[in-house]
């Protein structure tokens, strides 16, 4: 299992479950440092973004469906359907809108969330 970690200045980790508690090509949301974080395991892969949706103004992001675009890791808002890109929090749909990203780690089978945001 190999975890995408961004640089980051973050070195306080939180662990939010066990790696096995995210099914692959899922999301699941954990409250870090009182915000909601939404992690997705795709492939061999961890993400983590915020789960505020700013198109619905709703916490909804890791119910959203995971895929790619052009080899992209995204997923998709269970609302109103907007593709947010997995590594850098990009809204695929529109250049202007993105989501913060935070550094996820996973350490004796635990996933772990940088504690501050990047």
């Amino acid at each position: 299992m190999q975890a995408i970690t961004n640089q980051s200045t973050a070195t306080r980790w939180i662990t939010v479950c066990a790696l096995n508690d995210i099914l692959p090509d899922t999301g699941v949301c954990a409250l870090v440092n009182n915000q909601q974080v939404a992690i997705f395991r795709v492939g061999e892969e961890l993400y983590a973004i915020a789960n505020y949706d700013p198109f619905s103004n709703a916490n909804v992001l890791s119910r959203g469906i995971v895929g790619d675009r052009n080899g992209i890791p995204k997923v998709a808002s269970p609302v109103y359907k907007q593709n947010f890109n997995l590594a850098t929090g990009e809204c695929l749909d529109n250049a202007e809108i993105s989501v913060p990203t935070f550094s996820v780690r996973v350490m004796d089978q635990q996933v772990q969330v940088g504690a501050t945001q990047i």
